[in-house]
């Protein structure tokens, strides 16, 4: 386990393009495999849990040409073509839980799929019940904790009305409902983040939004386009809220997807008084995006709940970060998703900022923070969670003492050159 040191900085400055969209890189990749002929990405993001993704698809067969830095070239095997695999998701709950739902509907074949200790403790059961439902048959591990065994069957489309927002369990049931008989409905509690939608329009299947229903039709076959995939708003939210919370900071991130089901952070963050200016909106592969510039501001507490929380879901932490610097306390509630994540992001981030000397409180579905205007410093530990790494390095920079981050190679599930990155910032 690695152990870094991050003390107290100067303003950070400079410009830089955050890593490519983790979440579009997966789906990019799984689309792909799907798809009939070759698909072009460019901009692919190049992490270990991205890498689990392309490594899963050339299991079941699938060729993966090029590199993420230069370009990848997929050649599809169709929605019915999968070989039977064991394989290995390493760290990427994405993969878990978006591959099931492709591979269900095979008939014929079967697969197994398992990871790390961290994935191993890692729930599957709330895709396994709508898939069941459907048709599918698969077994876990007391029937919830992978390793997950499905044995693809026919499948017959559902209603499912989902009980909690989750674009990971409704993406694995548009990917089933491209191989059952009949339209499969996905019924949204709340938006959330909508890349599969999109993706699957593109490449001509028959996907539709009612309300806050989902639709989509079983197809033959998908053709996607090339696949361009901007960078990530969870990566560049790091940046965001460092260079909110130290003084004289100014950070200009470039090519920053605005997807409106991503953008939660930056509204949470504006309502705090937080100094963002969004430039050069434009579009790229179906994906809004844009120039974002943050400088530093003081920060007041807000209140955090209902529909923004599937918008914000991966960046939770962060908010709870800020709301240490803010003055009055912040509320964040209604994310209870955040407990079946890496980590139990609710517990660890607690943890990691009570230990700097923060005055948070957990709830059962979210926590309470006290602002009191900074945080001491101290060590945190990372728990292996890449997010938890990562704040604790921006907590390092804006506390008065430093902090000290165990386990901090685990920022590279999702941005390998995070330290690089910030370096830069800090010498700009």
């Amino acid at each position: 386990m690695s152990s870094t040191r991050f003390d107290p900085s100067g303003p950070l400055r400079g410009s830089l393009r955050p890593p490519s969209d983790k979440s579009i890189s997966h789906r990019a990749a799984l689309i792909a495999a799907m798809g009939e002929g070759e698909t072009t990405i460019e901009g692919y993001l190049d992490a270990a849990d991205t890498r689990s993704t392309l490594a899963a698809v050339e299991a079941v067969g699938v060729r993966v040409e090029g590199s993420p830095e230069e370009g990848l070239r997929i050649e599809g095997v169709g929605l019915r073509g999968a070989g039977p695999a064991t394989i290995d998701v390493g760290n990427a709950g994405t993969l878990l839980r978006l591959l099931p739902g492709w591979l269900a509907g095979q008939v014929g074949e079967s697969w197994i799929l398992d990871g790390d200790e961290s994935i191993r403790r890692r729930p599957v059961d709330r895709i396994a019940l709508p898939l069941r439902q459907m048709g599918a048959r698969l077994s876990a591990r007391e029937d919830r904790l992978p390793p997950l065994e499905i044995e693809g069957a026919p499948l017959t489309g559902i209603t499912c009305e989902m009980p909690i927002a989750s674009a990971q369990v409704k993406s694995c049931l548009l990917f089933a409902g491209l191989l059952a008989e009949g339209e499969t409905r996905v019924v949204e509690p709340l938006p959330s983040r909508d890349h599969t939608e999109r993706m699957l329009a593109a490449a001509g299947a028959s996907i539709a939004r009612d309300g806050d229903v989902v639709v989509v039709r079983p197809a033959e076959r998908l053709e996607p386009g090339p696949i361009s995939v901007p960078a990530d708003i969870s990566s560049a939210a790091f940046f965001i809220v460092a260079a909110s919370l130290v003084g004289g900071s100014e950070v200009t991130l470039e090519e920053v997807n605005v997807n409106p089901t991503r953008t939660g952070l930056l509204a949470i963050l504006e309502r705090m008084g937080a100094a963002i200016a969004r430039e050069d909106e434009t579009e790229v592969g179906g994906e809004p995006i844009a120039r974002l510039r943050v400088r530093s501001a003081p920060l007041r507490a807000t209140e955090v709940g209902g529909a923004e929380i599937p918008l914000a879901i991966d960046e939770l932490p962060l908010v709870a970060l800020a709301a240490c610097f803010a003055e009055g306390t912040t509320v964040i509630r209604d994310a209870e998703e955040l407990r079946r994540k890496e980590s139990d992001r609710i517990e660890t981030v607690t943890a990691a900022l009570r230990a700097l000397g923060g005055k948070v409180e957990a709830t059962a579905d979210g926590m309470v923070v006290e602002g009191s205007g900074g945080l001491r410093g101290g060590a945190t530990e990372s728990h292996g969670d890449h997010r938890i790494a990562m704040l604790g390095a921006v907590a390092g920079l804006a506390s008065t003492e430093g902090v000290e981050v165990r386990g901090m190679d685990a920022a590279a599930v999702s941005y390998p050159g995070f330290e690089a990155d910030l370096a830069a910032l800090l010498r700009s």
